[in-house]
């Protein structure tokens, strides 16, 4: 780094995955509501840096689910800014919880060129 660049984030929060989780009985009971926490979320999130993406994976109840897709597509992901970091956080947090903004948006070609430029995998 050059003596006059500036980190993007000089200070930021580090979160520490403490092993792994212990299942109890009640986390097996269907009948048991069991509330997603921090670490769970560690368990289930998938960064890969070199393609800049974040996945998620769940495990169906059963090898053979009939409800893995359903599943899967009614798993809900919503993206905002981290309160008081941006000049214009409401704003843009409404675009992005509103997805036919969002599609509208997408469909200014040069966003668009943009947008894809920021989603193609780079190469080593």
């Amino acid at each position: 780094m050059s003596a006059g660049a500036q980190l993007e984030n000089a200070n930021p929060v580090i979160f520490q995955r403490s092993g792994e989780r212990l299942l109890t009985a009640t986390d097996e009971d269907e009948d048991v509501h069991d509330p997603i926490d921090d670490r769970e979320i560690f368990d289930i999130l998938f960064v890969n840096d070199s393609e800049s993406t974040v996945g998620i994976e769940f495990t169906p109840t059963i090898p053979h689910c009939s409800m893995a897709t359903l599943i899967g597509l009614s798993i809900k992901i919503d993206v905002s800014i981290t309160p008081g970091t941006h000049a214009s956080e409401d704003a843009v947090n409404k675009q992005l919880a509103d997805k036919e903004r969002v599609a509208a948006a997408l469909e200014n070609s040069s966003l668009l060129e943009v947008v894809n430029q920021c989603l193609t995998t780079r190469s080593a």
